[in-house]
C-alpha cells in the first residue's frame, strides 16, 4: 500500500544521537550546578588580615558570569557534533540494511540469481542478510522448478492429445477403417491422459497441505496397499512381504495411503522380470516413523538415485503397458512427505534395485492410534517353486 513520505530512519537516528549527546551534556552541567557551584558563597568573605591569604577568593555571581557562557558554547558545540557524528554513523550502521534493500527491489523486478553476501563479523544485519541469502536460493530453485515441471507438464499433455489427433485423423481419412481398434487406442490414450491429470491435481493438493490432520498408523497403511497391489505382484510374479511395528504419526489418510502405494507400485512394475521381491517395513525411531521399501532390479548409480523423485523421470527403461506410470510417482511420494513435514531418501541397493525411505514425524504416545491386532504381519504373491532372485536385467523405480 502507498504511504505517504516520512522522515528516513537515518535522519531519526541522527536526532536521536543528537538529542542523547546533549542531554547527557545538560545533565553534566546540572551536576556542576548542584554539586559545585551551589556551596560557592554569593558575597564575599572577611578575612583576618594576619591569615595571609594567597590569590583571589571568587564569588559565586562572578562564577556564574564566566561559566553561562562557556556552558552554552559548550552545549552549541555538543548539538553540532551530535548532529554530524550522529549523521555520520547513522549512515555507517544502515549500510547493511541498504544493500539488503538493494537486493530487495532487484528480486520484486524478477531477478533471483543475485545475493546480498554481506561481509563481516556475524551480527543482527548478517544474519538479517543471510536469511535473505537463504530464501532468494529457496525462490530461485523453486521458480525453477516450476517452470521445469510445468514445461515437462505441458510436453507429456501435448503427446496424448497430438495422438488423439492423428487417430482421429487416420480416421477421417479412411471411413471404412477398423472403428473397434480406433475406439481401443483412443480409450488408451485418454486414459494415460486422464491419469497425468489426476496425479498433477493430486501433486498440487499435496503441495498446497489443503488437507486435514489425523492420528494414522502407518504400519496399517502400508498394509492396505500392499493388499491392494497383490494381484499386479502375482501378475509380475513379484513376491511382496509386508512387516514392521505399529507407527503412529500424524496426517492425511488418504494421502499417505496414496504415497504407499506410489511406493509399492513401482517397486512391482520397476523390478526383475522374473522372480523379484519387494520388501516393505515400517519401523520407530526416537521421534520419527519410518516406511521403507525396497525391490530388487538392475544395479542403480547414487546420480540416477536421487534424480528420480523429479518430476517426469524415469528410470533407465520405461515401461509400457496397462500400468505404465505417467512419471509423476515419486515425485508425489517426496511432496507428500514434505508436506507431511518428512522426508523422503531414496538409494540403490548394493545387489540391485532401490531402497526408498520415508521418515515422518511421530505422534506423541497419548494421541497415537489404537495399536494394531499383529505388530508385524507378512504379505506376498507365491509361486510355485520361489527361490531368491537372481541377477538378472531389470528397470529401476521411477
Amino acid at each position: 500500500m502507498d504511504r505517504a513520505p516520512g522522515v528516513s530512519v537515518r535522519l531519526k537516528l541522527t536526532l536521536s544521537y543528537a538529542g542523547f549527546l546533549m542531554l547527557a551534556g545538560v545533565l553534566l552541567l546540572t551536576a556542576v550546578w548542584v554539586f559545585l557551584l551551589r556551596y560557592v558563597p554569593n558575597r564575599a568573605m572577611l578575612i583576618n588580615p594576619d591569615d595571609r591569604p594567597t590569590g583571589v577568593f571568587p564569588i559565586r555571581s562572578a562564577l556564574l558570569d564566566v561559566f553561562a557562557p562557556r556552558a552554552a558554547a559548550v552545549l552549541a558545540f555538543l548539538l553540532l557534533f551530535g548532529l554530524l557524528g550522529g549523521w555520520v554513523l547513522a549512515g555507517r550502521m544502515l549500510a547493511p540494511l541498504t544493500r539488503i534493500t538493494d537486493a530487495t527491489r532487484r528480486a520484486t523486478s524478477g531477478s533471483l540469481s543475485h545475493r546480498v553476501r554481506l561481509p563481516g563479523r556475524r551480527d543482527e544485519f548478517r544474519e538479517l542478510a543471510d536469511a535473505f541469502d537463504a530464501m532468494l536460493a529457496r525462490l530461485e530453485a523453486h521458480v525453477a522448478e516450476q517452470r521445469r515441471f510445468a514445461a515437462n507438464a505441458s510436453h507429456e499433455l501435448r503427446t496424448p492429445l497430438a495422438v488423439s489427433k492423428a487417430l482421429l485423423d487416420v480416421a477421417r481419412a479412411d471411413p471404412h477403417h477398423d472403428t473397434r481398434e480406433l475406439i481401443d487406442r483412443l480409450h488408451a490414450v485418454n486414459t494415460r491422459a486422464i491419469g497425468l491429470t489426476e496425479a498433477l491435481l493430486l501433486l498440487s493438493r499435496a503441495d498446497q497441505r489443503s488437507f486435514v490432520r489425523e492420528p494414522v498408523d502407518l504400519s496399517l497403511v502400508a498394509e492396505e496397499a500392499t493388499e491392494t497391489l497383490l494381484p499386479l505382484a502375482e501378475k509380475h510374479g513379484v513376491t511382496v512381504e509386508a512387516c514392521g511395528e505399529v507407527a503412529p504419526t500424524t496426517g492425511s489418510q488418504a494421502l499417505l495411503l496414496q504415497l504407499t502405494t506410489n511406493l509399492v507400485h513401482n517397486a512391482i512394475v520397476h523390478n526383475l522380470p522374473r522372480q523379484g521381491t519387494v520388501r516393505v517395513r515400517t519401523a520407530v525411531r526416537p521421534g520419527t516413523v519410518v516406511l521403507t521399501v525396497e525391490n530388487s532390479g538392475e544395479h542403480v548409480t547414487p546420480e540416477l538415485a536421487e534424480s528420480l523423485a523429479e518430476p517426469f523421470q524415469r528410470g533407465t527403461e520405461r515401461i509400457h503397458g496397462d500400468h505404465a506410470g505417467v512419471g509423476l510417482g515419486l515425485a508425489i511420494v517426496r511432496t507428500i512427505a514434505h508436506a507431511h513435514d518428512g522426508t523422503l531418501t531414496l538409494a540403490p541397493r548394493p545387489a540391485g534395485g532401490l531402497r526408498v525411505t520415508v521418515e515422518l514425524p511421530r505422534l506423541a504416545p497419548d494421541a497415537s492410534p489404537a495399536p494394531s491386532a499383529g505388530v508385524c504381519t507378512g504379505r506376498s504373491a507365491p509361486t510355485q517353486g520361489r527361490t531368491s532372485p537372481p541377477a538378472g536385467p531389470g528397470a529401476a523405480m521411477g
